[in-house]
Formats: structure tokens, C-alpha cells, sequence
């Protein structure tokens, strides 16, 4: 009950009382002072003293600097002063005298209750601790109100215009950039602003509360944004930000924007953000033009090396556009069936390598994006980056031998297109294929003599390919099918969506048709390597 009594009031000063009430029962002992210590460091005596002998030894408690120890009380034996300890420190003490020598265990019961009572007083101390911040805080938060009152009241409306145009100068003075604008625009706004790219990415953070890490922004999400954002003529506000694009001639570069949950943004803050924006929109165009032209630079030269240049000029230029060309390199395809090979895919490719920590010259084709990596790929890291930055896992990447010359890059490129199409042909079709590990196909690449693979098929194949054209049948992606699948009917009827006793029946027929066995080991081996030649070399035709 006493327990429950003391826990169940954070009043320190009942609490202190209710341990005296209870003293006499842990033994014979008598409460005669107890003190509570202020937020000054002083000892006061609490209500429910013995007031004299509290006054004639509150000296004497105090030279103990919070220890234990005895303290003499007129007319009293076995005086104590008892400290109240928490984790916090000393709450105060506690004055007892004993009639009579206590017992061990009545003087468990009492050391029992001093425990008890200096726990209570640290959660009744951590509760007006809360208290005193909470009230502190709240009136901090009054005088900001009241000085940001007053602020407005004296600059006035003229001056805080001043101050917005004044914007363009102060970002000029430091330098310029996107840090700079906002900087100035959380001074002159107090709120928390912040630049990302037009795709959702983090840019500039100026004020507290930034998330770390950033959020990953979500692409359809932010396209919505976007669309929202360019339909208002000025700032909007969405999702607890005040928004404003940043549009030189239309075209979407970024986004500045202040956050602004509490709609604590009034016109004076609306100004400065347009303000902010007409400083911020010749900066990130500039950007823009910078990055494309090192972006053109960097394509020129992938484009030169890919098609075959001169050495001499490949590492001059190299060196202007900071790339080391002295390194071994590999050849990179990248292919997506989902997606055109497009500038945003060519910057979605370029951002995977960056993120798996590949340097590298990008350039793009009609269907591929091509890297001039400057190391060996990762197996399968770059795939699974863009993958995850597309949203889409149907992609296949392609990767040439080891180029250890700008006059080796076009023959190195023509093997990586050579990887990139065996590993669309394959059953696996996604995923990262490296030439060096093509075996049996790195002999049907580039420079092969592409009459005498058409004759090849034609003696194993053309028997096949003459019936499927007369009657519009599969007879030989059937038998390429089945090699592929290393001769398991079962898994070979799945790929083919048929019952196992149909594939039967087009193996019966197509040793009826070719005139081959699929028995013999010669016969089995040039059929396999002319369906494989058929299917990659010759696309499936022929």
C-alpha cells in the first residue's frame, strides 16, 4: 500500500511526508526532520518537520554533502540523517532516531523504505523536470511569436521587399549556387529550403529536420508532382511544401521548395521563394549546358573509339574530358527490351554505373546504350542497379574481353554485341553475359564467314526450315528448344507450352523430315551447333 502511495503522486513534498508517516513502522524508529534539496543546491526543511529539531540540524545535514552519517538530536538516541539518493543525485534526506537498537531486520525495512522513497522522488523530479521544459519551451515558443511580431511590425512591409530583392546580391556575394540560394532563402524565411533535379533528388538542404538518408524519390510520384506543380502560375503548396519550378524557357530543370507542414508561410515567404527561383534559374542552366556539352564530349569520343580513331588523338582527348584511357577497358551493351534506348535511359544507365563505382564513357545507339568501362564489370551489378533504378528486370547487358588498346575497342565492341545476343537468344535472355565465357559462341562472332554458317545450316537445318515455310509449323525452334533444354521432355514441353506426347510426336517427325538421328553423337552434336548458329548468327531464319 505505502508503495503504491508513493508512486502514485508526483508531489515530492507528500512523498517525503508519507515516508515519515511510515518510519515508525520499519522498527523503532521516530521521523524527526526531512529535507528536500531546491534547484539552488539548497536544503529546505519539508511541511510535516519537527520544526526545532529540523532547524537545530539542518547544518548538520548539509556538511554531509549528500553522505550518510549521524547526526546528534537533542533528547533523541541513535540519531541518522539518511540520504535520499537517485540516479539523478541527492533529492534530500531523511532525519530518523531509533528508541532502541533496531534488529537486522528492522534495519532492512528502513533502508527498504529510504530506497523506495529516493525512487519516487527521481520519478516525481524526471516528471517536473518534463514539466519545467514544457513550460519553458512553451514560453520560448510565445517570445519567438512575440519577437517575429515584432520583427514585422518595425521592418515593415517595404523592408522585407528590400530585403527579398536584396536576395539576387547576397547569393552573388557568396559565390552563387544552389547552397547559397538556400541559404538566403531559409534566413529569410525561417523555414527549412531545399533544391532537387527534376527527378525527386536531394540538390541543396539549408535549415534543421533534413532526412538522412534522403528518400529515394518514387517516379511516378514525382512526375505527378511535377504535372501538379506546372499547372499553378506561381508557388503551390503540396504534401506540406510550398513548391516552386524552376522553368528557364519552359523546360523543367529542378524544383525549390520550403517545408512548411504547420502552413507557416505567409506572402512575405511566397515572395522570397519567387525571388529565390529567378536567382536559382540561370544557375542550374548553366549546369545544364555544362553537363551537356561534357555529356556531347564524352559521346564523341566513345563514338570515335567504338568506330575505330587514330591512338595518338583517342588519348589527348581522353585527358580533356578526365578519362584515363591508359587503362585496360571492357565494352559494355546495355539492352532493355521495355524500354527505348533513349537520353533518360542512357542517364538511368549512367547513374547504375556510378552506383556500382564503374568509371566509364557513355555513348548510345539506335537500341543500346554502350559503357568504355575502365575496369571489369561486376557479374550481375550493374544489371541488378538498373534493374532496380528502371523499375523493370527485363534487360540484358553484354561485356567484350579485356581491351588493352584504343585500336582493339571496335573488334572489342563487336564482341560485346556478340555477348549481348547470345544472352538474348538463351533461355536465361536477362541478366549480364561476358564474351570470355561464350565458349562454343565466341567462334560464331564477328569475322566468322557468314556464307559458309549459312551452308552449314542449310545441310543440317534446311530440310526443317523448307517444311515449317510450307506448312507454317516450328519443326526447328522445336529442335532448338529441346537442345536447349539439354533433351528433358518435360522441361522442353513446358518451355513449348505442349504435352509431352505432342513434343514426342515433332521429334518422331523431324527425324522423318531431316533424315538425322538424334541418337548419334555426330548427328546430335551438328544439329545442336546449327540450331545454336541458326538462332543466334542467323536470327532464326534461313
Amino acid at each position: 500500500m505505502l508503495l503504491r502511495d508513493l508512486f502514485a503522486t508526483w508531489d515530492e513534498s507528500r512523498i517525503l511526508r508519507l515516508a515519515m508517516d511510515h518510519v515508525a513502522a520499519a522498527g523503532p524508529h521516530t521521523a524527526e526532520a526531512g529535507y528536500l534539496l531546491e534547484a539552488g543546491g539548497e536544503l529546505v526543511p519539508s511541511a510535516g518537520n519537527r520544526q526545532e529539531h529540523a532547524l537545530m540540524v539542518q547544518s548538520k545535514v548539509r556538511d554531509l554533502a549528500g553522505r550518510d552519517g549521524s547526526v546528534a538530536v537533542p533528547g533523541r538516541r541513535g540519531g541518522q540523517a539518511l540520504a535520499l539518493r537517485g540516479i539523478e543525485g541527492l533529492h534530500g534526506y531523511l532525519v530518523v532516531t531509533s528508541r532502541s537498537r533496531p534488529t537486522g531486520t528492522e534495519r532492512f525495512l528502513l533502508a527498504t523504505l529510504i530506497r523506495h522513497t529516493a525512487a519516487a522522488l527521481s520519478v516525481a523530479f524526471a516528471h517536473r523536470c518534463r514539466r519545467e521544459e514544457a513550460a519553458e519551451l512553451h514560453a520560448l515558443r510565445q517570445e519567438r511569436a512575440s519577437l517575429q511580431r515584432q520583427l514585422v511590425t518595425v521592418v515593415g512591409e517595404l523592408a522585407y521587399r528590400q530585403a527579398v530583392r536584396g536576395l539576387t546580391a547576397d547569393v552573388a556575394a557568396s559565390g552563387g549556387g544552389e547552397e547559397a540560394v538556400t541559404r538566403a532563402l531559409h534566413g529569410l524565411t525561417g523555414l527549412p529550403a531545399l533544391v532537387e533535379d527534376r527527378f525527386g533528388r536531394l540538390r541543396s538542404w539549408a535549415g534543421p529536420s533534413r532526412p538522412d538518408p534522403y528518400p529515394e524519390p518514387d517516379p511516378v510520384r514525382q512526375n505527378a508532382l511535377l504535372i501538379a506543380a506546372a499547372r499553378e502560375a506561381g508557388p503551390t503548396r503540396i504534401g506540406g511544401r510550398l513548391i516552386a519550378l524552376v522553368r528557364p524557357h519552359g523546360e523543367i530543370l529542378g524544383m525549390l521548395a520550403l517545408i512548411d507542414p504547420r502552413d507557416e508561410a505567409d506572402e512575405h515567404a511566397v515572395l522570397a521563394l519567387e525571388q529565390a527561383v529567378m536567382s536559382l534559374a540561370p544557375e542550374l542552366a548553366h549546369l545544364r549546358n555544362q553537363a551537356e556539352v561534357e555529356l556531347r564530349l564524352h559521346r564523341e569520343l566513345a563514338d570515335d573509339l567504338l568506330a575505330g580513331t587514330d591512338e595518338a588523338s583517342a588519348y589527348a582527348r581522353s585527358e580533356a574530358v578526365g578519362h584515363d584511357l591508359h587503362r585496360s577497358h571492357y565494352i559494355v551493351v546495355v539492352r532493355w527490351s521495355d524500354l527505348v534506348a533513349d537520353d533518360s535511359f542512357a542517364q538511368a544507365v549512367g547513374r547504375a554505373a556510378s552506383a556500382v563505382g564503374m568509371r566509364s564513357l557513355l555513348t548510345r545507339g539506335a537500341e543500346n546504350v554502350v559503357l568504355l568501362a575502365d575496369d571489369r564489370p561486376h557479374a550481375g551489378a550493374l544489371y541488378e542497379a538498373l534493374a532496380l533504378d528502371t523499375g523493370a528486370p527485363s534487360g540484358s547487358i553484354g561485356v567484350s574481353a579485356r581491351c588493352d588498346s584504343p585500336d582493339d575497342f571496335p573488334q572489342h565492341y563487336q564482341e560485346a554485341q556478340r555477348a549481348l545476343e547470345v544472352l538474348r537468344h538463351s533461355r536465361k535472355q536477362y541478366g549480364m553475359m561476358f564474351f570470355d565465357l561464350l565458349g562454343l559462341y565466341r567462334i560464331l562472332g564477328p569475322g566468322t564467314n557468314l556464307r559458309e554458317l549459312e551452308a552449314f545450316v542449310r545441310e543440317w537445318l534446311g530440310q526443317l526450315n523448307d517444311y515449317d515455310a510450307r506448312n507454317r509449323s516450328t519443326m526447328t525452334e522445336t529442335l532448338a528448344r529441346y537442345f536447349d533444354c539439354g533433351g528433358n521432355y518435360d522441361e522442353t514441353a513446358a518451355s513449348l507450352s505442349i504435352h509431352r506426347s505432342t513434343l514426342r510426336y515433332r521429334l518422331q517427325r523431324i527425324r522423318e523430315i531431316s533424315g538425322k538421328e538424334l541418337t548419334d553423337v555426330e548427328d546430335r552434336l551438328n544439329l545442336q551447333v546449327a540450331t545454336r548458329v541458326w538462332k543466334i548468327v542467323l536470327g532464326g531464319s534461313g
